[in-house]
């Protein structure tokens, strides 16, 4: 639902740093890993390790959920527009979602840490199979179902009038109303799993080592200090700087070009079903010696989809027709463009995901797993914040009644005052495309001979050594 957000408060004149303060709310998924150990090790053994954690913090969320139905409207009241420069209600809509964001990001830990217990040895290659449909569901029902109901034209077009209903102003549902349901659904799911379902002990039922709190930091340390993951580390951090700004900013960019939110939320339908076989197809080719080929090779096609995109975006106010509407045809452009996107995005998330699994190093279990997934979650997060913050500072503005540009405040003041209009005469996000674009191009030619000598470096290299190791007999 919080991916809904920034899609929300665009339609309300949120300026690019106004979305960038927002990214931080999604960065607790990117930073979990430095409170997971207390997760893991701190617990009450009669009450479950997994359910300590979980049960008070599904409570917490689900009150918080149902108590900010009750003042969303007020956040985002649109008779304020929320553009206005450093506007309290942003910094308060960030603090809330960060809020929800670091709650759910430690029931995921929760979760991930409980899979390994509650699936049966049989069944325990199912988790990541249940992973991935359930948050693919929660993002379709949180995000795609929200936006699409929450819409009045989505509403009176493909619901209210097939079945003869009054038209409303409305859609079917609210933010206050979708947020209130599954405030409760989470307060009754919560109950029922905390009176019903029992944990059993880890350290019979699981295979995976066992830490202390410092144990587990001190065994994090001694992976950072691997040169192999050192080497690593760099290419997870800044791999995504080539695809920054058109991840960012094209849905953002399409809404301010006349694409409404729920046309743009319902383009995930036909995507969906790609999303969910695209990794059984790629795995083939990830399953050899060297993933990182499929991972390397990938990259420049998907910095070519980028320029593809771009030009998508620029093109769309000459699809749109008197009504303010897009015809059929610029939905399927804009299907076809996104699936060849998924088709490398995807290509280069297996291909990686096949590599960490290889490297991994089984001593430590999900530990090393864990650092892998962070390091790529913290390289998506620190590119997408910086490049909308610098999306501000790349917009030229100029007065529509004067030769003056439109800088500063007091410009825009003065521009006001003789009775014209500021308005961006070069559009942020094709600089911002162009300079992420070649930065890819610089990246890849600097990265690529690394990744082809890390995926030829012996297994031992990735292994974490041992604190005492055993003497050889003589």
């Amino acid at each position: 639902m919080a991916a809904s957000i920034p899609l929300i408060i665009q339609t309300y004149g949120a300026s690019w740093s106004q979305q960038a303060l927002f990214s931080f709310a999604f960065w607790p998924f990117s930073l979990k890993l430095l409170w997971a150990p207390i997760v893991d090790a701190l617990y009450l053994k009669r009450f479950g390790r997994r359910k300590t954690w979980l049960i008070p913090i599904q409570y917490i969320i689900g009150f918080v959920m149902i108590l900010l139905s009750y003042y969303i409207n007020g956040i985002l009241d649109e008779s304020a527009p929320i553009s206005t420069s450093h506007h309290p209600r942003i910094y308060f809509l960030t603090s809330i979602f960060f809020g929800l964001s670091f709650l759910a990001a430690t029931q995921d830990i929760c979760v991930d840490g409980w899979a390994l217990s509650m699936l049966s040895k049989e069944n325990l290659g199912w988790a990541s199979t249940c992973n991935s449909v359930g948050q693919t569901a929660g993002y379709f029902l949180g995000n795609v179902v929200f936006l699409a109901l929450e819409s009045k034209d989505f509403a009176n077009r493909f619901i209210r009038q097939p079945l003869h209903m009054e038209l409303q102003i409305t859609g079917l549902i609210t933010l206050p109303g979708f947020l209130l349901f599954w405030g409760i659904i989470f307060a009754i799911s919560t109950t029922l799993v905390a009176l019903f379902k029992h944990e059993v002990d880890e350290t019979i039922v699981s295979n995976e080592p066992h830490f202390g709190l410092v144990d587990t930091y001190k065994v994090l340390l001694k992976v950072l200090r691997l040169p192999s993951i050192r080497s690593m580390a760099v290419i997870l951090l800044t791999i995504k700087i080539g695809f920054s700004a058109v991840d960012s900013m094209t849905g953002l960019e399409l809404i301010e070009r006349g694409v409404k939110k729920d046309s743009l939320a319902l383009l995930a339908i036909p995507l969906t079903p790609l999303e969910i076989l695209l990794p059984f197809f790629i795995a083939k080719y990830t399953t050899g010696r060297k993933p990182l080929n499929v991972f390397a090779n990938s990259h420049p096609f998907r910095l070519f989809l980028g320029i593809i995109m771009a030009l998508f975006v620029y093109f769309t106010p000459s699809f749109q027709n008197y009504n303010k509407t897009f015809p059929w045809y610029y939905y399927a452009l804009a299907i076809l463009i996104f699936s060849i996107q998924q088709i490398f995005v995807y290509s280069m998330f297996v291909s990686q995901m096949a590599f960490f699994a290889q490297v991994s190093d089984p001593k430590i279990g999900g530990t090393y797993m864990t650092l892998l997934n962070t390091l790529t979650n913290l390289g998506s997060s620190w590119v997408s914040t910086a490049v909308l913050y610098s999306a501000d500072f790349l917009t030229w503005k100029k007065c529509t009644l004067s030769d003056g540009g439109c800088r500063t405040p007091a410009d825009e003041k003065n521009c006001a005052m003789l009775g014209g209009i500021c308005r961006p005469f070069i559009d942020p996000y094709y600089i911002a495309v162009a300079i992420s674009t070649i930065a890819g191009i610089i990246w890849i030619i600097w990265k690529y001979q690394t990744m082809m000598r890390l995926q030829d470096l012996p297994i031992s290299s990735w292994k974490v050594p041992d604190e005492n190791p055993k003497k050889k007999s003589l």
